[in-house]
């Protein structure tokens, strides 16, 4: 079994709480707020009006108010926003990231943890302080949100040893999801072709949230015919926003080009199989598709 942990130092912790909190973040992201609770986190994100991606988090419920575990390269960004959408709400907003860190470790050590259930998204408090298996997919393991103070005893108590964040990194890639440079995403793709769907973070059935919309015409009438996509370089340099080739016909561009590289993929179109070697300007590649993605 492997007892390795990440500290995620590229994450940030957003803490909103107050009376409104509740109602104030249910009218705003993708997934349903009543699904967290001290026993359930979930993992949800902030469109546009037009459904476009802005940000991606995980929510967590903390004593009265809810953690919001963001990449920390768009912290400030998201701080602005919930701040633009706040008006009159009896909300208080603070970035906690100078006193709690985020730490992972894998699916098998967190099953050993008495308190812990195979449920995704499910929370349980070790030493006052939640961990949770992680709400998109069980084999990106658990997290552990802790003060700082605190992180390296309750790390040896749990019998943890600190790794390299690069290695959560290329472990994110491989399973198909973003590890990081989210900020390559925003107002690129609809968030429904950021797999969300997929990884738990949509709720068809909640009500009206900021993009719901578009997202949810998209669902109904089958309009999703692009996806976020891994993609691996075989040979030359991919850029950012230059065009994926078959045969001389477009089916994608890249987004993120360094260390882990994405690309917007029109994966129904004739000219798309995964097993085909796929060309760019100053690159040849393949795309991957995640086994958790049934397409």
């Amino acid at each position: 079994m492997n007892n390795n942990v990440y500290i995620l130092d590229d994450r940030a912790l957003i803490y909103i709480n107050g009376p409104d909190a509740k109602n104030f973040l249910q009218n705003l992201i993708s997934n349903d707020i009543n699904k967290v609770s001290d026993s359930s986190s979930c993992f949800a994100s902030l469109f546009t009006p037009q459904g476009k991606f802005l940000y991606e988090f995980i929510i967590v419920k903390h004593k009265s108010g809810y953690f919001i575990d963001c990449e920390k390269s768009q912290s400030e960004e998201i701080f602005k926003q919930l701040n633009l959408y706040k008006i009159r709400a009896k909300i208080e907003i603070l970035n906690l990231s100078n006193e709690f860190v985020v730490a992972s470790f894998g699916y098998e050590k967190y099953l050993t943890i008495t308190g812990s259930k195979d449920i995704l998204g499910f929370t349980f408090k070790y030493r006052e302080d939640p961990i949770l298996l992680d709400p998109r997919n069980k084999y990106l393991g658990a997290r552990l949100i802790i003060n700082l103070e605190k992180l390296y005893l309750s790390l040896k108590k749990l019998n943890l040893k600190n790794d390299k964040i690069q290695n959560y990194h290329n472990h994110s890639y491989k399973l198909g999801i973003v590890p990081k440079n989210l900020n390559k995403l925003k107002n690129k793709l609809f968030g429904i072709e950021c797999n969300f769907e997929e990884l738990n973070g949509i709720d068809f059935k909640k009500g009206c949230y900021v993009g719901q919309e578009n997202t949810a015409r998209i669902k109904l009438k089958n309009k999703l015919s692009k996806r976020l996509l891994p993609v691996e370089i075989i040979d030359g340099k991919l850029y950012e926003n230059e065009t994926i080739y078959h045969n001389n016909v477009e089916i994608g561009k890249v987004l993120i080009n360094e260390d882990y590289p994405f690309a917007l993929i029109k994966y129904l179109n004739e000219n798309f199989n995964k097993d085909f070697v796929f060309k760019s300007k100053n690159g040849t590649l393949k795309i991957f598709i995640p086994e958790w993605l049934k397409i």
